[in-house]
């Protein structure tokens, strides 16, 4: 780090505190006002809220570690532009019409208060146990590979700089969001995508240049061959890829996206706060349009990583290293200040998101059942409160993180793999039909879960299961998103036959929230919200993901 450097590092840091004190001026009227940003965000802030959301630390660290170690296998779970249009042309006219806070309130206004519980803790575990502990976990990685520092003395103690950064990068985040809110998350966001833009698109064009150009990638990475006969710019793998079976990966990456994108409170609050289905629908295609990049800017530049290392260019010591690998050795004086604000913004970015969100589910699914009548500045308080309590939590689970045997981004995949189909099953029956009854709905989530945790437990006790057994073939050896792929299968077959035994909801209840039950007021209302452009933008983006399809098949 040179003078410039940290003059730039310096930089990013006043426009992020200058933000934050605007937002903090702007108070706080009501709980709206502060999970939602008053419902009067606009689609710039939206699209880039959910892009920088979207990327954190796994992506910095297990993407282009991904891309170090199998080159393209995980890119279906990135070119997700159309999942995100789902949000915006399938989901955003039922959450605008429910008017709800939460996706576990979603559930409970479809099906019933049981399915919402559920979710709700679901969704919390999952976030403390995974998305809070990697992201942080990550962070405390790329610092310490960036700034090359392994211990800092305090009062004659030597700290390991992994945990005072990880642990610094948490209270930062947890103060501005705790103080500041959706709105703090939202226009943060604003001032965070573009800086990580600019400094990855940087270490994408300097790679590459290093590497001796995208024919030269290309050649390299095509002689890494499998036992099957796929290179690592190979997209589609054997169906007998041991790892990513296209039979799976097809299959489970979209579910996955779907679950993620279309019904996770972390992408899905975005939306919510959106002025109105116009905004909210252009934020989505916005924030479709720089999902596209992470592909190019992340994960490329670990097969960068890979075939630089393989002329002995550089050296890399471990896959999940990288991307901080790439800003030591390649970067000027200057652009390591932007690249290094870029890592910020991705870090802060996507733990003040998720800080937020698991605030609110806490505060509005749970806190206002025992306390209904409390008013909005209580209940704000109430959220504050409890984003500082999912902080401490995610800095207790960091020592979890530290034992990770697998690159980083496969990790998160397959945990989210066990998480997802019954997530995705329940919301995607519930808004097809109205005959999916609210029992099928809270039993649709309990199979999935238990299914999904169960092949978990039993993996981490491996070691005492018998080869060759029942066990050890369905919950061990079978690949990840194939078993993904039959959890949803049955998950919605169950769905259907305890909906044929039990009674369906009220019509008149849910009007507007299942396909076709919508009236014809708010069919107007949602024809009056698109245009043209939203058609034209929408196509564009197809037909990029397409051609990359067809390009890396």
């Amino acid at each position: 780090m040179s003078t410039l450097d940290w003059i730039v590092l310096g930089l990013f840091f006043l426009g992020l505190v200058g933000v934050i004190i605007w937002v903090l001026k702007k108070k706080d009227k009501d709980t709206s006002d502060y999970f939602l940003a008053g419902r009067d965000a606009t689609w710039i802030a939206i699209g880039a809220s959910i892009f920088a959301s979207n990327i954190g630390s796994e992506h910095l660290v297990g993407l282009a570690g991904a891309g170090a170690e199998s080159g393209m296998a995980m890119a279906h779970w990135e070119m997700h532009g159309w999942v995100i249009l789902m949000l915006g042309w399938l989901f955003v006219p039922f959450y605008a019409r429910s008017k709800v806070f939460t996706m576990p309130e979603f559930l409970e206004r479809r099906y019933n208060p049981e399915a919402r519980s559920f979710l709700s803790i679901i969704s919390i575990v999952s976030y403390v146990l995974t998305k809070v502990a990697v992201t942080v976990y990550a962070g405390g990685v790329v610092f310490k590979d960036v700034f090359n520092i392994d211990s800092i003395s305090f009062w004659g103690y030597n700290v390991d700089f992994f945990w005072v950064s990880a642990i610094g990068l948490v209270v930062l985040t947890g103060l501005y969001t705790t103080f500041g809110g959706m709105k703090a998350v939202l226009y943060t966001s604003v001032l965070q995508t573009p800086i990580l833009l600019i400094g990855s698109i940087a270490i994408l064009i300097l790679g590459l240049i290093k590497v001796g150009g995208w024919g030269e990638l290309m050649e390299i990475t095509r002689t890494n061959v499998t036992v099957h006969g796929d290179s690592m710019a190979s997209l589609m793998r054997s169906h007998n890829d041991p790892d990513f079976p296209w039979t799976g990966v097809i299959l489970g990456s979209a579910i996955i996206g779907f679950w993620y994108w279309c019904t996770d409170q972390f992408i899905v609050q975005r939306v919510l706060s959106g002025r109105d289905m116009t905004q909210a629908r252009r934020g989505a295609i916005f924030g479709a349009y720089l999902k596209l990049t992470p592909v190019f800017i992340f994960l490329i530049p670990g097969m960068i990583a890979y075939a630089l290392n393989q002329k002995g260019l550089i050296t890399l010591n471990s896959n999940d290293a990288a991307f901080s690998t790439l800003v030591t050795e390649l970067l000027p004086i200057g652009f390591k200040g932007i690249v290094i604000g870029g890592i910020l913004a991705a870090l802060m970015s996507s733990l003040a998101s998720l800080f937020n969100s698991s605030a609110m589910l806490f505060t509005v699914d749970f806190y206002q059942k025992y306390k209904p009548n409390a008013s909005d500045r209580h209940y704000v308080v109430v959220g504050r409160i409890a984003t500082v309590v999912i902080v401490i939590l995610g800095i207790a689970w960091i020592p979890v993180m530290k034992g990770l045997g697998k690159v980083l981004y496969e990790y998160l995949q397959e945990v989210q793999s066990l998480l997802a189909p019954g997530i995705a099953a329940v919301f995607l029956l519930g808004i097809l039909s109205k005959k999916t009854t609210p029992k099928a709905g809270f039993y649709g989530l309990v199979i999935g879960f238990v299914l999904g945790m169960t092949r978990l437990v039993i993996n981490v006790f491996k070691g005492s299961v018998t080869e060759g057994t029942f066990m050890h073939n369905i919950f061990i050896e079978m690949n990840t998103y194939h078993y993904e792929g039959y959890i949803f299968a049955f998950v919605i077959i169950a769905m259907i036959v305890i909906s044929y035994f039990t009674k369906v909801k009220d019509p008149s209840v849910i009007q507007g929230l299942t396909i076709g039950s919508a009236t014809a007021e708010q069919r107007a209302e949602v024809r009056a919200s698109w245009s043209k452009w939203d058609v034209i933008n929408s196509a564009i983006i197809i037909a990029v993901i397409l051609v990359f399809y067809s390009y890396f098949w």
